[in-house]
């Protein structure tokens, strides 16, 4: 089932998202400028089962040579649209993720946040296939994205983090 996502009539949410299937290790293949993410390389987002129905998040990177990471929670806003969650870094601050692509068997993933100019595409793999992610800039140009904006994550000698 598909939902659009609210103030973005154009964009299909994901709402029959499997989070058991969703959940573990991400790796980012691209994504557009966000602040406070800028020069990070061996970007990955792992997910776990948490308390009360919630979701861990922890994503990594490095930064000149220098490990990153931030640990939050996610959980979905509407229990009847599992695509579009909640995440929570800093408490009371919490923001939208919303899966608005999705491979059949959950390889790679599109999220956005609230607008268009916050985007990640991810990946079960440190590289993905040239096919997929020709359907995604595809999938994102049809909807409106600034896919000349989006920037290639450095993966490159990325194993499991």
């Amino acid at each position: 089932m598909k939902r659009k996502i609210q103030n973005l009539n154009t964009i299909p949410l994901l709402c029959s998202l499997d989070l058991q299937k969703y959940q573990g290790l991400w790796y980012e293949i691209g994504k557009l400028p966000a602040r406070g993410q800028t020069g990070l390389t061996h970007v990955t987002a792992t997910y776990r089962p948490g308390k009360g129905g919630k979701i861990l998040v922890e994503n990594k990177g490095y930064k000149n040579g220098k490990k990153r990471g931030i640990r939050g929670k996610a959980w979905p806003r509407d229990k009847t649209c599992t695509g579009g969650l909640f995440v929570q870094f800093f408490w009371p601050f919490k923001g939208d993720y919303n899966v608005i692509k999705l491979a059949s068997d959950y390889r790679y993933a599109v999220v956005m946040g609230e607008k268009k100019s916050s985007l990640w595409i991810l990946s079960r793999t440190p590289q993905m296939r040239k096919e997929d992610l020709l359907d995604i800039l595809r999938f994102l140009k049809r909807h409106g994205f600034a896919v000349e904006n989006i920037r290639k994550t450095n993966q490159e000698g990325q194993g499991a983090s």
